[in-house]
């Protein structure tokens, strides 16, 4: 795979039971870019490797003066100089190849876990787990995966070398050969701390990063309670704590690397003090020495390979660990891929896309609500997160504290058993926050839909004229059409309100055959809420619609209303009928006080008195 290449037909299915197993998995899947760069390395560190001996044989041929040898060694230093340039071109080429390619590896993978789980993601990972994720991790998986085969490349050059010294004088390539495995392996101790204090230093970072994206999400109501200089606040300390933990990170990576400087230093004196006794005794002639001090001094270069890779490993284990454990998250708890191969009660897997397209009943299992085909639905919970995680229930997506129940019926099929494609195009779920992409507004408009709905048809239901007007008003000069204007990100120019109905008419637009709303007007006022139920229930006609909301204003317009208490139904009927009759769904809908309530069926119980008297 070359980087013209990306991206990924399909990145593949990674192995997400641990972080380590995530690397393996990447750089199987790498495995030719990663032999083509272990080539290109070994070229270039065997150069290195050779010059010291072509050095130590050019000292002998001045010594010996032959010019003849001296010409031969010139001709070998231009072969390995251009053997080593080539090398280091195409090894730089092949690693950095290798490191953009995983990380877009990683990206596409993240992407893809992101479209399958949509809002149910930030749900289940923090969010500033997911920024940390999709950024940084990314860049600390490619780097471990292109500096492998370097390190293999170095690890072999000094090898070579060491070899090669023992043959070419056995006396001073003994002290090497002995030296090189203490110089390779002294660093070790060091690096669980240093793993330890980096760790440490990226939980921080990654709260922090969490703390200032609540921050920005929320600035408009900080400004509005003077909230700024608290969360700026909180903020700086929690800067200030990562820039202690770098400080404290950094002085032992300071120290891993003058570890690795003091000992081939130590080793590289040894060696010629040792290596000059030989030579006043007339064991090795001068060029030998020359040759075995260049070669422990070209050593220095492949050895730094043996630190990157240690320090690779250690900031990329736990960013592969993050990954793997975002990319574990599916539709359900029964697979990576979020099916459990199996359909519902009376329907295998073969057939059920069909089934499922032709329409029926929403049910749910697990509470017992039941949405008519063709009907608007509305759903009363007097707690707002059990709403919505019923509302990702009906998605299909249920909550990771599910316990594993049964999943949603759709006409019979269960939707967490179709593809997510499928699923998605029959069943389309808005939940109480939702998110408005940059751009102009048609291209927010612009989403997989039956065009059996105009955008101007949903607009209008959506009571989003002021937000057109509003728009337009905003628009650069030489925009005419509404449409056409753009739209901030997240529509941080819009007041709630606004943006809640252009969701809405997003949702709309998109005529899915199942649609289910959590809240979709609780950022309105009750005038413009009125018209949106009016709106909502004129434009789905005919199609199941699901509310979850404890408006009276949308639960008078639904055709039936299910009261969802202690996590089951516990009434249904029409808006009115429940609040005549049922004290838990008039205290949700009303608001009223536990004492409020005391006293309404003091009054029905004297109403009934004074009926029978």
């Amino acid at each position: 795979m070359q980087i013209s290449d990306l991206p990924y037909p399909d990145p593949g299915v990674p192995d997400t039971r641990s972080g380590p197993r995530f690397l393996l998995w990447l750089g199987r899947n790498q495995l030719a870019g990663q032999v083509r760069s272990l080539c290109w390395g070994l070229l270039h560190f065997c150069g290195i490797a050779g010059l010291p001996f072509a050095v130590g044989l050019g000292v002998e041929a001045v010594v010996d003066r032959d010019g003849t040898g001296l010409l031969l060694v010139g001709g070998l230093l231009l072969v390995i100089g251009t053997a080593i340039a080539l090398g280091d071109t195409m090894l730089h080429r092949t690693a950095v190849t290798n490191w953009i390619t995983a990380a877009a590896r990683v990206q596409q993978l993240l992407a893809r876990k992101t479209a399958e789980l949509g809002a149910a993601l930030t749900r289940r990972v923090a969010a500033g787990e997911v920024v940390a994720v999709s950024t940084g991790d990314v860049e600390k998986i490619g780097w471990f995966v292109e500096a492998v085969s370097r390190f293999l490349a170095a690890a072999f050059a000094v090898l070579a070398i060491c070899v090669g010294l023992l043959v070419y004088t056995p006396a001073l390539g003994l002290v090497v050969a002995v030296g090189v495995p203490v110089l390779a392996l002294a660093v070790l101790p060091l690096l669980p701390r240093a793993t330890k204090r980096a760790d440490v230093q990226r939980e921080m970072a990654g709260k922090a990063t969490e703390l200032a994206s609540d921050t920005v999400a929320g600035l408009r109501v900080l400004r509005g309670i003077g909230g700024e200089e608290l969360f700026l606040g909180r903020y700086r300390e929690a800067s200030q704590e990562v820039r202690r933990a770098a400080v404290r990170s950094a002085r032992m990576w300071a120290l891993i690397s003058a570890v690795q400087v003091l000992l081939p230093g130590l080793l590289m004196v040894v060696v010629v003090w040792y290596g000059a006794a030989l030579v006043l005794d007339g064991r090795i002639a001068v060029g030998e020495l020359v040759a075995v001090f260049s070669a422990v001094a070209t050593m220095l270069y492949p050895l730094r390979h043996f630190e990157e890779i240690a320090m690779a490993y250690s900031f990329s284990r736990p960013s592969a660990k993050r990954a793997a454990r975002v990319l574990s998250l599916s539709r359900t708890g029964s697979g990576p891929d979020g099916r459990d191969g199996t359909g519902p009660e009376g329907a295998g897997p073969e057939g059920a896309d069909e089934a499922a397209a032709a329409g029926g009943d929403l049910y749910d299992p697990r509470t017992g609500l039941l949405a008519p085909a063709g009907r608007f639905t509305a759903v009363v919970c007097g707690d707002p997160d059990l709403a919505g995680r019923l509302a990702e229930r009906l998605g299909g997506h249920p909550a990771e504290d599910a316990g594993g129940g049964p999943s949603v019926l759709l006409g019979g099929v269960a939707l967490d058993g179709l593809p997510l494609e499928t699923a998605r195009t029959l069943v389309l779920v808005q939940d109480k926050d939702p998110v408005l992409l940059s751009g102009t507004l048609r291209e927010l408009l612009d989403v997989p839909a039956s065009r059996a709905v105009t955008a101007a048809a949903a607009l209008a239901a959506a009571q989003c004229g002021d937000v057109l007007e509003a728009l337009l008003q905003s628009a650069p000069d030489g925009v005419d059409d509404a449409m056409d204007a753009r739209i901030t990100e997240r529509g941080r120019s819009l007041s709630g309100g606004q943006r809640q109905r252009l969701a809405l008419a997003r949702s709309l637009v998109t005529d899915p055959g199942v649609l289910v709303l959590d809240e979709p007007t609780s950022a309105v006022d009750s005038h413009t809420e009125a018209r949106i139920a009016d709106g909502l229930a004129r434009l789905r006609a005919g199609r199941t619609t699901v509310v979850l909301s404890a408006s009276p204003l949308l639960l008078d317009r639904a055709d039936r209303v299910v009261l969802v208490h202690d996590g089951t139904v516990a009434a249904t009927g029409t808006h009115r009928e429940l609040l005549r009759d049922e004290p838990r769904y008039r205290a949700v809908v009303t608001r009223e006080t536990d004492e409020e309530q005391r006293i309404a069926r003091l009054e029905e119980e004297l109403t009934e008195i004074e009926e029978s008297a």
